[in-house]
């Protein structure tokens, strides 16, 4: 009886918690080679085709040099 209780309590707590949109802010996606490369042109239509199907604005940060390593 007291694990229900316990189990209602915070789940009647955690309510306006659940009730928050994901994500708030614009999607960074960060793409560790240059603008221009075969990366770049392979991954700016596919976050095109996942921003429409999320409803969500993705943008893509270049981030180059290290050879790949941020």
């Amino acid at each position: 009886m007291v694990r229900v209780a316990a189990w209602a309590l915070v789940t009647v707590w955690a309510m306006p918690v659940s009730a928050q949109s994901y994500p708030s802010k614009p999607i960074r996606l960060v793409i560790p080679y240059p603008p221009g490369g075969g990366t770049d042109i392979v991954t700016r239509p596919v976050t095109q085709l996942m921003s429409a199907s999320m409803g969500q604005q993705i943008v893509v940060e270049n981030r180059g040099g290290a050879g790949g390593n941020i």
